[in-house]
């Protein structure tokens, strides 16, 4: 898999952790299920996020970003030739290739990363 697209799936995971604590979680946070509390475990989250962010280049970063802060996810799976950010087909060549995660794509039609699950 490519390493930029790996980063990017580990940072959208993290901003999805941010959310549910953001969201309702920080209550599960309190009564002690976790060794930390809820400011520490953002922070501690925000860092990790940050760190990440440096692994990509600054296009991704700010592709990422926008796409993080306007919907849901950023990086969409492609399932049987069709985008899920849109539901739009993509191009069959890049289906086609040995291992299509090896590259980074990015849906023609609404700007998601996109990656194709084994």
């Amino acid at each position: 898999m490519h390493d930029q697209l790996e980063t990017l799936l580990e940072m959208q995971d993290l901003h999805m952790q941010r959310r549910a604590l953001d969201e309702g979680g920080v209550r599960e946070l309190e009564t002690g299920l976790f060794e930390m509390g809820a400011e520490q475990a953002i922070d501690a989250l925000e860092a990790k996020i940050t760190e990440l962010e440096l692994r990509l280049g600054k296009s991704n970063q700010e592709r990422f970003r926008h796409l993080i802060s306007t919907r849901q996810r950023a990086v969409v799976p492609v399932l049987a030739g069709v985008c899920y950010g849109c539901f739009v087909a993509v191009p069959t060549s890049w289906a086609a290739d040995a291992d299509p995660n090896d590259k980074l794509n990015v849906c023609q039609s609404c700007g998601h990363f996109q990656y194709y699950p084994s």
